[in-house]
């Protein structure tokens, strides 16, 4: 077997993503090759050319490779893949951007976002932003996979020995050109290989609350993130987007201020080791409350009987759900102190216990399913 693995870079230094996708490489087994295609780029062929377990270094300079543009960097790839089995690259926007232009060219199914290899054919990828994983076996002769860089250890940047050979450029196809990239610079790590990472969301209410966040970062050390929420309302720039639609990290520390943990951020963010999360919970009056928590409908709910406001919940309705549950409707005190109170126990389907009382009052629960209670219909249900 043997990998083609496409480096990352800036012309200067190699992309960290790269090192992890080398790992990957590894657990697949055969002769790794790293190609570094760019222009004045030599000192990144020597970089890689060191990483642990990398065979050869394929160096093309020139400059029609200066800005990684896909339609130039394909024709390129195509010419390298004789005897190659797997193409591999980061699965970022580098990786994103050109792999599936060489698949297409071959007529294979890409590999995305891979985040265990299995086998030299089978591997792991997350779907449905990755509440759950697929295992992929591909048939095909040439495998083409991204990889996604948190999932796998970076390859030592020390330890190999492989020899650098220059490869012809095959030119500029005249299709696409360079016109400007427009990044936000820091002193800061950069976001996707950053240790810890400091995001804020829409509770931050605007972008210039973000330097609060960005002080901490300072002195943390950390890097500074956003929802897509934060960054579709113009808070902070596209860059810093944590998500499914923005970059995948798995911090030491992740530190989420203002986020509401939509399923779309959190598919970004999942895999952090430690996640500190920073929000505000605004109490809600029992009129406004309909199949929430049970601790908070029945503590604000019974407040709201106990004081006779009208419109809510009626203390014959919580009789009947005491009735509903097999239980005595007699339990429901609202004169011994004044702390109505509501106790069940062993729910004839479910067989379960909870207990129900003002706020003040002891609350246990082993509840098996919702309870819905709706004050504008003056009933509640189970």
């Amino acid at each position: 077997m043997s990998v083609l693995v496409l480096a990352e870079h800036n012309n200067a230094e190699l992309n960290p993503a790269t090192l992890n996708t080398i790992t990957a490489a590894s657990e697949i087994g055969g002769d790794i090759t790293v190609l570094v295609a760019g222009s004045g780029c030599a000192a990144v062929a020597d970089t890689a050319a060191s990483v642990a377990g990398v065979s050869k270094v394929m160096l093309a300079d020139s400059e029609e490779y200066t800005n990684g543009i896909a339609e130039n960097m394909i024709p390129l790839i195509m010419a390298m893949l004789d005897g190659v089995t797997h193409l591999m690259a980061p699965a970022n926007t580098y990786g994103k951007n050109i792999l599936p232009g060489v698949a297409a060219m071959k007529d294979v199914a890409q590999i995305s976002d891979i985040i265990r290899v299995d086998s030299a054919d089978t591997f792991q990828r997350p779907i449905y932003a990755g509440n759950a994983l697929a295992t992929v076996q591909s048939a095909d002769a040439l495998k083409v996979i991204t990889v996604r860089s948190t999932a796998f250890e970076a390859a030592a940047e020390t330890g190999g020995s492989a020899s650098v050979e220059a490869v012809s450029a095959t030119g500029d196809t005249g299709k696409t050109a360079f016109v400007k990239s427009e990044l936000s610079s820091s002193d800061r790590p950069e976001l996707a290989s950053a240790k810890i990472v400091i995001s804020g969301g829409r509770g931050m209410q605007d972008g210039s609350n973000f330097t609060m966040l960005e002080k901490v970062a300072d002195k943390l050390g950390a890097a500074v993130g956003a929802s897509r929420a934060a960054v579709d309302a113009g808070f902070v720039p596209n860059d810093y987007q944590v998500g499914q639609t923005g970059k995948v990290v798995a911090p030491d520390l992740y530190v989420a201020v203002g986020i509401s943990g939509a399923i779309q951020h959190l598919a970004g963010m999942k895999d952090s080791k430690v996640i500190v999360a920073i929000t505000v919970i605004n109490p809600q009056p029992a009129a406004e409350i309909k199949h929430r928590n049970i601790e908070t409908v029945f503590t604000q709910a019974l407040g709201y009987v106990k004081k006779g406001d009208p419109g809510c919940l009626k203390r014959g309705l919580i009789h009947d759900l005491g009735a509903d549950m097999n239980r005595q409707p007699g339990r429901f005190d609202d004169t011994a102190g004044g702390n109505p109170a509501i106790e069940i126990s062993s729910l004839s389907r479910r067989n379960t216990k909870f207990g129900v009382a003002l706020a003040g009052g002891n609350l246990g629960m082993g509840v098996g399913g919702d309870i819905g209670v709706d004050a504008q219909a003056q009933s509640a249900r189970g």
